[in-house]
């Protein structure tokens, strides 16, 4: 669940070395008539990147650069429904009628039924949820209009709200451009407290320093303590992707010093393996997200002792237990921060025992590794 990421569709999937996959969905993939949901377009994807031994990143989104609105057919069919088509970076793009209470009603109903279905399995890592241009919270070229073209702040609210109630497990997380002032979270701090992650997509551009690092300060700096933050390499200049993993980073910060500093789980880099080998592209995911080392392992004939530090730079997100002989600690490591050290009981041992850490959040051929260095 960390490291570079590769979109669901790139055939360099197979062979690449990652560990998540991306794919944007619309909410007419789903939905095309009232209270009918057909979940087949989410499986196709989620069974694809299982069978590769990886896990999903979804994102849905309502408003795409150039193509119609991802709203439901039977909400564009209603005779008072009025949506917009204007230019986008140059392309015609549809934005929603947000000032429809159908439209309202079914995003809340529809990540009721989301959440509902998915929020437990394996298959999927992280959920990015959000509105305007890509799901990214921002209309910044278009026509931008509270409760009309964008969500009111009162109706951003009462979704992000939803959300928490509806994912107890899987990780949501909102852009870093929820920060700006036709938002209502940098202002609110009950919606500050609740437990979302943040992505950031544009991630290591000229001027991060200036425009975006401002916007991870107003959601809260400890955030990744309890979900976590991620994102894209910028396509703001060809060498923000072309340099993106070079050894001093396309403005002069390497990846790792950038990714430490936000305590990043994993960078969408699709682009990567045009411009990188693929140990370059381990070496860069490996510095993503925890990173387990045992740090003390002793067995008697029937109870084991070990003791593990996060030597990474966020935790693990997912109860996961340190494991002997396939008896698992009643402990876990989920929430371990860098640095921290815990240790755990187990009731196995014996003269060889075998330490492993499960997980019910891994799909089939997945592990959980460790570093380790003992006599």
């Amino acid at each position: 669940m960390t490291g570079i990421v590769l979109w669901a569709a790139n055939e360099e999937t197979r062979t690449a070395p990652i560990q998540l996959e991306f794919s944007y969905l619309s909410y007419d993939q789903i939905v095309s008539k009232a209270g009918e949901y057909h979940w087949e377009a989410v499986e196709k994807i989620l069974d694809a990147v299982a069978g590769r031994k990886h896990q999903a990143v979804l994102r849905w989104y309502d408003t795409y650069v150039g193509k119609p609105t991802g709203v439901p057919a039977y909400i564009k069919s209603l005779a008072d429904y009025r949506e917009t088509v204007a230019d986008s970076e140059k392309k015609r793009t549809g934005f929603p009628d947000w000032s429809h209470p159908e439209l309202r009603r079914f995003i809340l109903e529809f990540f009721g039924r989301f959440a509902e279905k998915y929020d437990r399995d394996p298959r999927l890592a992280f959920v990015q949820v959000g509105f305007g241009l890509w799901s990214e919270y921002h209309i910044y070229d278009g026509p931008m209009k509270l409760g009309e073209t964008f969500p009111s702040l009162a109706f951003q609210r009462q979704f992000a709200e939803r959300l928490s109630e509806g994912f107890r497990q899987t990780p949501w997380m909102i852009s870093v451009d929820a920060a700006g002032d036709h938002t209502p979270f940098a202002a609110d701090k009950r919606l500050l407290a609740l437990p979302f992650g943040v992505f950031d997509d544009s991630f290591n551009h000229a001027r991060h320093g200036q425009e975006n690092e401002p916007n991870w300060n107003r959601l809260g700096r400890d955030r990744w303590k309890v979900a976590p933050a991620g994102g894209e390499f910028s396509f703001f200049e060809s060498k923000d992707q072309k340099a993106a993993l070079s050894a001093t980073g396309p403005h002069g910060v390497p990846f790792t010093q950038q990714a430490t500093k936000f305590h990043v789980s994993f960078i969408i880099g699709d682009d990567q393996p045009r411009f990188q080998n693929p140990e370059r592209i381990r070496e860069a995911g490996m510095a993503c997200g925890y990173r387990f080392r045992v740090t003390q392992f002793a067995a008697s004939a029937s109870r084991s002792t070990v003791t593990i530090q996060n030597t990474g730079i966020a935790p693990f997100y997912y109860d996961a237990f340190p494991t002997v002989n396939g008896v698992r600690s009643q402990d876990s490591l989920k929430g371990l921060l860098p640095t921290q050290t815990r240790t755990f009981q187990v009731g196995a041992g014996g003269g060889a025992p075998t330490l492993t850490i499960a997980s019910d959040r891994l799909v089939r051929g997945q592990r959980i590794e460790f570093d380790a260095d003992l006599p």
